[in-house]
């Protein structure tokens, strides 16, 4: 049985990987224009005393990719000035608010306290205190613009480099620029949208210091967790209950009480303790770095999938206090920690039955009645909403949360993987709840939420390792649970299933994962010679020159227009401060090769 199980879903997943590449590649070709099809991320630019950091990328890419090379946006810490910029929409909004309100009724002006939640301090003119404020407030805006564009400080080694063509592009993505590996490393640039703007001031040195750092507290907060969770669970059980509290007992031999204790109150305690969980792995996830919306979300759900791993799985199916469960772990050989999960699996199919039920069942009716931000939306209105824009912006169901709706549907996958051979019982329970979750997130994907950005499938690879796991994790319970029933012999077949299992994964990454990694260099030459026939006199430029930029530069970015008509008629030779030359043997400081400055390349070629 446990063959059957096993070879069905890998050739399910063999399927499924080949339809989603397939998928993701089709897109790819067939989706229109977007600035990130030909743009990179440059990191770790070297400081040179010569040039300034726009001046030295700009001069690397005219030399090493003087075909293809067309714009370039540095990247800034403008962090402090979105903050300003967002605490003067802030009190811009008040002002509306209290203008809209002395519209209403002239005969009295609106008035305020300054102090805490305007409850304390001085009694100020409501409109005449925001208008002096949002003057105040656009002063400081305008001198932090400035400071951000002339102080070197503020420019990051960092930027994002547009070329003529998506072939060139991917090029430069998929390539090592220098000899030096650690610098000038490239990778394509998540598009604008997508991009986390406060992880780009985060200097790329200190990104592999914080990830140590949030590996070893995410270690913590995984294995520490469980120690309330199987705690607060000891307690929601009826002999815990008794023990903990003797006075209750003759309440507790209810029928309907004991009944409820049984059945609904572990399975509601663990999910009370999960609700902050998705906030602090986000938070870990942004404290670590990465730039782009996507790329946060895929790291918070595979540290929500390992947390529910280890706690929601491990920790429940292992019976007694929290340490008790930590000794049986740590005082244990590693040979019986298989034959104990495969011990305790079946005693617990009744909690995951119930588990099911409250998180699955009615976690998916929650998400068709839409129960959280129909209350979030009543509160807003009630304290926050103050004019029609406040009211839109509470009606916004936001987007599909993948960093808690993908974990928690991989965790369904694991029990019905590890229960499928060892209490079959709980499978229909699992089948109802894919079939409801089929249905509603079809329906919200499709017709309520906002797509916050595109990825392309991108998170199928972390998706069918996860699977894997899960039918590993099935294999060891099942050797486990067999070796106490005194069935020894089919160990080495169970063992030959896992050692198979891993390499189908292994095979299935090497196969199909590159293209989610890569963009294929065939695919980008076809799309740029279709649209170089379909419009022949494009002008790639005005459209990638600012698309990078940083949104609080383009809000009061006037002259944009006519910027972009000096651009197109600008000439393309940018003239540089460095005495590198091609015939000369001296290597670059910035390139880490013999390159020649651009003027005197153009003039060979202009030569007869």
């Amino acid at each position: 049985m446990a063959y059957a199980f096993t070879f069905w879903t890998c050739y399910v997943l063999l399927k499924e990987y080949e339809k989603v590449a397939s998928m993701r590649l089709q897109f790819l070709a067939s989706e229109k224009r977007r600035p990130d099809q030909f743009t990179v991320l440059v990191r770790n630019v070297p400081p040179d005393p010569d040039e300034s950091v726009s001046e030295s990328v700009e001069h690397f890419f005219l030399v090493n990719h003087p075909d293809n090379y067309l714009t370039l946006q540095v990247v800034c810490n403008a962090n402090k000035l979105a903050e300003l910029v967002k605490k003067k929409k802030s009190k811009q909004n008040w002002l509306d608010y209290y203008q809209l309100k002395y519209s209403r009724n002239s005969a009295k002006r609106p008035f305020m306290k300054t102090g805490f939640l305007g409850l304390c301090g001085e009694k100020v003119d409501a409109i005449d205190y925001h208008i002096s404020e949002i003057e105040k407030l656009s002063k400081e805006i305008a001198e932090e613009r400035e400071r951000v564009k002339k102080d070197p400080k503020s420019i990051m080694p960092a930027a994002f480099v547009s070329f003529k063509s998506r072939w060139a592009a991917a090029v430069c993505a998929q390539t090592q620029q220098s000899r030096n590996p650690t610098l000038w490393l490239t990778e394509w640039a998540p598009e604008p949208r997508d991009v986390y703007w406060q992880n780009l001031a985060i200097p790329y040195v200190s990104l592999a210091v914080r990830r140590l750092i949030m590996a070893v507290a995410f270690f913590f907060l995984t294995f520490f967790f469980m120690i309330p969770i199987a705690s607060v669970q000891a307690l929601a059980s009826i002999e815990g209950l008794e023990k903990a509290a003797p006075f209750l007992k003759s309440l507790i031999e209810i029928n309907f009480i004991k009944s409820v204790i049984q059945g609904f109150l572990p399975g509601i305690v663990l999910k009370l303790f999960l609700i902050f969980l998705p906030t602090i792995l986000m938070i870990m996830s942004k404290f670590e770095g990465f730039t782009s919306l996507s790329s946060l979300e895929r790291r918070s759900a595979t540290r929500y999938y390992l947390f529910n791993l280890v706690n929601v799985f491990l920790g429940s199916i292992i019976a007694g206090s929290a340490l008790d469960q930590l000794n049986t772990f740590i005082k244990q050989s590693a040979n019986e920690i298989p034959e104990t999960i495969g011990v305790a699996v079946p005693m617990r199919a009744t909690f995951f039955i119930t588990y099911i039920m409250v998180d699955g069942w009615a976690g998916i009716a929650a998400e068709i009645l839409m129960l959280k931000p129909l209350i979030f939306y009543h509160l807003k209105n009630f304290f926050l909403v103050k004019t029609e824009k406040d009211r839109e912006e509470a009606m916004d169901p936001g987007s599909l949360g993948f960093n808690t709706g993908e974990p928690r549907i991989q965790l369904y996958f694991l029990l019905g993987l590890v229960y499928a051979t060892v209490t079959p019982a709980l499978l229909p329970f699992i089948i109802v709840f894919f079939g409801l979750a089929y249905v509603v997130f079809r329906h919200q994907i499709i017709n309520v939420y906002n797509q916050e950005y595109e990825s392309a499938a991108a998170f199928w690879p972390d998706v069918h390792g996860r699977i894997i796991t899960a039918l590993v994790i099935s294999q060891v319970a099942l050797i486990g649970l067999l070796s106490t029933k005194g069935s020894a012999y089919s160990t080495p077949f169970l063992i030959a299933l896992a050692v198979l299992t891993i390499w189908f994964y292994r095979f299935c990454k090497g196969r199909y994962e590159p293209a989610f990694v890569r963009n294929p260099l065939q695919e980008a030459m076809m799309k740029d010679t279709l649209e170089r026939a379909r419009e022949p006199n494009l002008n790639l430029k005005p459209y990638l020159h600012n698309a990078y930029i940083h949104p609080v530069f383009k809000e009061d970015d006037d002259d944009e227009e006519e910027f972009n008509i000096k651009l197109e008629n600008e000439s393309v030779i940018v003239p540089t401060k460095r005495q590198s030359r091609r015939n000369t043997p001296v290597p670059s400081r910035i390139s880490g090769a013999s390159t020649p400055s651009l003027p005197e390349a153009v003039r060979k070629h202009s030569e007869p």
